[in-house]
């Protein structure tokens, strides 16, 4: 039976129907696989944050898109392509493998087991301070000039 509110003990399901945990070191090996899961996760929102960064600076070596003048909600796209390089592919990819690391920390944390739970928010926190500088919360300007 599926748990509707919190409960703390060594029996969970996490994720899949073979991951069940009956004793206290498969509960414990759970817990730390937990962990290890949200710290990676913060290790990836980092790397693709810089990724982001790096692909943000080299396409202002391409020309901006052009939109008709008269029609201002109208978006021509360019060609295909024209936007791409490695540092904006990595982006994508990375994009994909820390959402899917997150639905799944999110999952296991609807397990409603308070060990899962804690575990996950720990991991979430230590590896936010461990591997996320918080540069990405400052506010880049390339142009001081208030009128450009």
């Amino acid at each position: 039976m599926m748990h509707m509110t919190f409960y703390w003990g060594k029996k969970v399901t996490l994720l899949f129907d073979f991951w069940r945990t009956d004793s206290w070191t498969s509960y414990a090996i759970t817990l730390l696989a937990c962990f290890i899961f949200s710290l990676f996760y913060q290790y990836m929102e980092d790397r693709r944050q810089r990724f982001r960064i790096l692909s943000a600076n080299s396409k202002r070596n391409y020309p901006p898109p052009t939109a008709p003048v008269n029609a201002p909600l109208l978006y021509t796209f360019p060609a295909v392509g024209a936007n791409w390089n490695s540092a904006r592919f990595a982006t994508a990819i990375l994009f994909g493998v820390n959402s899917a690391i997150g639905y799944f920390l999110m999952l296991a944390v609807m397990s409603f087991n308070g060990g899962v739970f804690v575990a996950v928010v720990l991991g979430l926190a230590i590896g936010y301070l461990l591997f996320r500088n918080g540069d990405e919360d400052d506010v880049r300007v390339d142009n001081p000039c208030a009128c450009a």
